[in-house]
């Protein structure tokens, strides 16, 4: 199991993936927003598998640390 956390604060503008995906290293999961920046969050290698939570939704404001997804 794989938990994404968040790197900084940041708005997610978009969730590209939905629970139940099967994802790979370098896919997109979500893309944040800050200082008019678009920063997608990718699967990390070694980290691909099923998304099978995902934790935050479009308009959302996370910190660091937070959990955006898990991927089994």
């Amino acid at each position: 199991m794989v938990e994404v956390r968040a790197e900084m604060v940041a708005g997610v503008g978009e969730v590209v993936v939905r629970e139940g995906d099967t994802v790979a290293e370098g896919d997109t999961l979500v893309i944040l927003e800050s200082m008019k920046m678009e920063i997608p969050v990718l699967v990390e290698e070694g980290e691909g598998g099923v998304v099978t939570q995902i934790r935050v939704a479009p308009g959302d404001v996370i910190k660091a640390g937070d959990l955006i997804a898990v991927i089994e």
